[in-house]
């Protein structure tokens, strides 16, 4: 079996992730590493047995690959994605896009003139349960969302600097916004406020650390997101979804079925951090494009992430299709 030459960028803890995930295949060889912390590159790919390079440039210049991996902090994207576009190679992005808006529009740009197999790193979506919330969900749409992700401070120094995440909202609950898009439909307009106190343990953060937002639907539904990271250890992140007679409560774990009589919990089944891998590889090697999430569908939740940003930046309401989303 020829095995699929991949390269990673990005030797943090979600790159080291999906390296695990990834050797694991029998199609797959992890060829190399690109990280800015050479040690870290050197480390890692030490494990690997492969070739530990300073950047995507050097990585993908140097190498024979099939695609390309970006694991890199929202701040650092931009460069790993053009190295791979300008070798025509396919390439997997983690999420969020960019910390900004502008970075990944223009990068949409650029991936649909290039036609390359992407992916995102949208893990939830490839839930069974997410399916099945869906199917429970088409003939009966819900008309309210209940949007959160209750956390902690994520460990990187990066995170506390809104220039380098983007805030809570672009870096963690992208996931529910993703989900919330798939299960409820598109938002046309949103309203978000955020705040922010001086925490002595985390000393000149400039991220919000509560925020609060109300989501207009296409669909005449509405909703809410709320987020912080206040908290010891993470409290909830998910959603739940109200239709007629229906209640589902949804999260990276399991689904919760309420029809008025108790709810019904089923774990999900799925592992998802490793089908998201499988079927990108799948999609590069030329077999069923099972891709849940590309660069193009990507950029609609990150979109949508941007405008609620933006929102509790000014204050105001922001439309999305004709908002600036200068974040």
């Amino acid at each position: 079996m020829e095995r699929t030459r991949i390269g990673l960028v990005g030797a943090g803890a979600v790159g080291r992730r999906h390296a695990k995930v990834l050797t694991a295949f029998p199609d797959v060889e992890l060829v190399a590493v690109a990280d800015v912390d050479r040690d870290s590159a050197a480390s890692l790919a030490a494990a690997l047995g492969a070739s530990a390079y300073p950047s995507a440039e050097a990585l993908v210049g140097e190498e024979r690959l099939d695609a390309v991996y970006v694991c890199v902090p929202p701040f650092a994207h931009g460069p790993p994605e053009r190295a791979a576009l300008a070798a025509n190679l396919p390439f997997f992005v983690e999420k969020p896009l960019a910390a900004d808006w502008e970075t990944a529009a223009t990068l949409a740009e650029q991936v649909a003139e290039a036609g390359v197999v992407t992916a995102a790193g949208y893990h939830w979506r490839h839930l069974d349960t997410v399916e099945r919330a869906a199917e429970l969900l088409a003939d009966n749409p819900p008309r309210l969302v209940i949007g959160y992700w209750l956390d902690k401070v994520p460990p990187p120094a990066w995170w506390l600097d809104r220039d380098r995440s983007g805030g809570q909202t672009i870096e963690q609950a992208t996931h529910v916004l993703d989900l919330i898009r798939v299960l409820a439909g598109e938002v046309d307009g949103v309203y978000a406020a955020a705040s922010r106190a001086e925490r002595a343990a985390f000393p000149g953060a400039t991220v919000d650390d509560v925020s609060a937002a109300t989501l207009r639907f296409r669909s005449g539904a509405v909703g809410s997101l709320v987020a912080t990271c206040l908290l010891a250890a993470k409290h909830r992140a998910g959603l739940e979804l109200f239709a007629d007679g229906l209640t589902l409560a949804l999260s990276e774990l399991d689904l919760a079925l309420d029809r008025g009589s108790g709810a019904t919990v089923t774990p999900a089944a799925v592992d998802a951090k490793r089908q998201v891998d499988r079927d990108f590889v799948n999609a590069v090697r030329g077999g069923p494009d099972r891709v849940r999430v590309d660069y193009a569908e990507a950029l609609e939740t990150h979109r949508l992430a941007c405008a609620l940003a933006r929102s509790a930046q000014l204050g105001e309401a922001v439309e999305l299709e004709t908002a600036e989303l200068g974040v």
